[in-house]
């Protein structure tokens, strides 16, 4: 078979949306599966439907790997997206050719190259997925370093090599995992700015004409399809080095100003961009929901039996349990509009039941301590507050939790052992974590959660001021360790 590009396309009859000749109008630091099933989809569904009619110019974060780049120029530019989940309720796949990428440089191999975007007077956004350790200042990067090693040097290079030519700046959108990602990056492009000593119109000029907005990001990529690829390249009629996959579900939350709008014409488009004046709500809605989901739910789910996400979902008393969860205990805490909360649960529920992912339970329980107290506490501390008595089911996900740390059996290689069914399973968290629950694996039901609740160095003094919390949790706990998860579980609908 053929590898994709332009001629392959061509000579296929392809039917589909192709951008071939545009301008740059993106440049984009990381050129990984999870911004190419992410940030280019929606470029290029704007060049279709919106006008956008950019091309993006990719740059690899560190370099150093001309593999990708030559990948890139074989396909010219282009490669295969597949999204896969549910959608009200029905099973979907959908295959999109994406074109909107230029070109792929290596700023090892060729920093003049990425130097020379800056020269580019279309060129007005850029983005970022450097990891989240990627964001970060170095001060042993120099400004005539060919590259500068951290992402935050090379973009400050490029942002003064873009002011000596006196052009406008830019829209600056990081997508990295960072909390307030863009006042990170900002604050490490302002102390390169002191160490190298740049003019203070420099400063002026950041400030002025450049916007560094804050982003949250949410879509699972799973990537290069490599037990499938074989298959899939058959049913495409042509070969693809740089094929990618992910879920259907996405979301995008922006913080900008509205006039990013007159030139991101996401808004005459059906994607799932928001445009707001304060990102910290949707942190929120997705912290306390997606990940409130996950950390209340996952626990309890292995012990009662289940290794995959999906299956929960095909479990009615854990599924009652998750949407009980939510539904009465999560969203009542929370201030968005109801009816978006409702929404955003819903979809949810269609991503823990994505037919292509298997998801394991034991690799979200990884860090389940710090976890619980940055997904699930919030809701239980706002729902006492508000309704004056406990949340149950959320209550119940403490003693789930207790449960899966309790009575490890020994402290092996950095991992707590456990047993289900009479079979092991590791306990992954931080040494001091599972130094003090092997250290109370043998407190009985009630002075081990009397204990755990009282641990300032796990939760702060919060949640033992939650009135009869430690009790609850205790009878909970101990109601486990009688009639086993799956039935206690069943108890709580």
């Amino acid at each position: 078979m053929k590898q994709i590009s332009y001629k392959t396309l061509e000579e296929q009859d392809y039917k589909g949306f192709l951008l071939k000749e545009a301008e740059e109008k993106v440049l984009q630091f990381g050129e990984g599966v999870f911004m190419r099933a992410f940030i280019e989809n929606f470029i290029d569904e704007m060049n279709e439907k919106a006008g956008f009619n950019g091309k993006v110019v990719l740059v690899q974060p560190r370099g150093g790997h001309p593999e990708i780049t030559e990948n890139f120029e074989k396909q010219d530019g282009l490669y295969t997206l597949i999204l896969r989940g549910r959608e009200n309720g029905e099973k979907v796949s959908k295959s999109r050719v994406i074109s909107c990428v230029s070109r792929c440089l290596d700023p090892k191999a060729d920093w003049n190259a990425v130097l020379a975007c800056a020269e580019n007077q279309s060129l007005r956004f850029i983005f970022s997925n450097t990891t989240e350790a990627g964001i970060a200042f170095d001060a042993n990067c120099k400004l005539d370093d060919a590259p500068p090693a951290s992402f935050p040097a090379k973009l400050t290079a490029f942002l003064y090599k873009r002011y000596t030519l006196g052009l406008p700046g830019f829209y600056i959108l990081p997508c990295e995992l960072n909390d307030n990602n863009g006042k990170l990056l900002k604050d490490c492009i302002e102390k390169y700015v002191a160490l190298w000593e740049l003019p203070e119109d420099f400063t002026k000029w950041l400030e002025e004409e450049n916007t560094i907005c804050q982003t949250l990001v949410d879509r699972i990529v799973t990537g290069y399809p490599k037990a499938e690829a074989e298959a899939i390249e058959k049913e495409l009629g042509y070969t693809d080095a740089l094929l990618d996959t992910g879920e259907v579900f996405a979301s995008f939350v922006i913080e900008a100003p509205e006039s990013i709008k007159n030139e991101l014409p996401f808004a005459k488009t059906d994607l799932p961009i928001v445009l707001t004046t304060d990102h910290k709500p949707y942190k929120e809605r997705k912290v306390r929901i997606l990940n409130g989901a996950h950390t209340s739910m996952v626990l309890g789910a292995y012990l009662a039996g289940e290794d995959i996400v999906r299956n929960c979902m095909a479990n009615d008393t854990i599924r009652g349990f998750m949407n009980k969860c939510l539904a009465e205990e999560i969203i009542p805490t929370l201030d968005l509009d109801k009816k978006e909360l409702e929404d955003f649960a819903a979809a949810v529920q269609e991503r823990f039941d994505n037919p292509y992912i298997d998801h394991e339970l034991l690799a979200i329980a990884m860090n389940s301590t710090s976890k619980w107290k940055a997904r699930v506490m919030p809701s239980v501390l706002a729902y006492a507050e508000r309704m004056g008595k406990l949340p149950k089911c959320l209550t119940f996900s403490f003693a789930a939790y207790a449960a899966f740390y309790h009575r490890g059996e020994a402290l092996e290689n950095g991992a707590l052992i456990g047993k289900r069914n009479g079979q092991d399973y590791l306990i992954r968290d931080d040494e001091a974590v599972l130094q003090w629950f092997y250290d109370h694996r043998n407190d009985d039901a009630k002075e081990f959660i009397d204990a755990l609740v009282k641990n300032e160095s796990f939760w702060g003094t919060e949640l033992a001021k939650v009135d009869g919390f430690a009790e609850t949790a205790g009878v909970m706990l101990a109601r486990i360790l009688e009639i086993g998860m799956a039935e206690a579980m069943k108890e709580m609908l």
